[in-house]
């Protein structure tokens, strides 16, 4: 059986990149996809690949990402790669943005949405925390925070404004409910 493909949406500064990486540390199984980015590989946040825009052309020319995107001023790849991990039964989890989980589930045979929230003062503190942003970002993206999915996406929500090992619990509930 192949393994799903699973969409973490949610607000900057929810913990995505946070939320992902303790999950596949408590379950081996789920595995990350480490996005392709046009920005500095020492950004910080997330491990990812960063690539300059010339760069993500031949790349995408090239046929290396099973999907792309543009957001925020940068532009996102999921490699092709994530295809060997879900052929041998893993399940990967990759940061999406909201715009391409359409897409998203028409690539993916099998794929799960897991939309994760948190309150406005938790998003705000934790965008000032990582010194990303300066006030002007953070103000626009909190603007973009409240959001929500088509219903058709059948998005799993999870509030993640508490402590981060309540919100792997609450994931692995959703993506391995028989072991949970």
């Amino acid at each position: 059986m192949t393994g799903r493909f699973v969409a973490v949406v949610g607000p900057s500064g929810v913990g995505k990149d946070s939320m992902m990486r303790a999950v596949s540390t408590a379950a081996p199984h789920i595995v990350l996809a480490r996005r392709v980015i046009t920005r500095p590989s020492d950004a910080g946040g997330e491990v990812f690949d960063g690539v300059s825009d010339d760069e993500f052309d031949r790349m995408s020319d090239a046929g290396s990402f099973v999907m792309s995107w543009s957001a925020h001023g940068l532009r996102y790849g999921i490699p092709r790669s994530v295809s060997d991990e879900l052929l041998a039964g893993r399940d990967v989890l990759a940061n999406l943005s909201r715009t391409v989980l359409p897409e998203a589930a028409q690539v993916f045979s099998r794929f799960a949405v897991i939309m994760l929230q948190a309150s406005p003062q938790v998003l705000e503190d934790r965008l000032r925390a990582r010194g990303r942003e300066d006030s002007v970002e953070i103000a626009r993206r909190l603007a973009q925070a409240d959001f929500d999915l088509s219903p058709e996406l059948q998005p799993h929500k999870i509030d993640n404004s508490g402590a981060l090992s309540d919100t792997v619990n609450a994931v692995l509930r959703v993506l391995q409910p028989a072991r949970a």
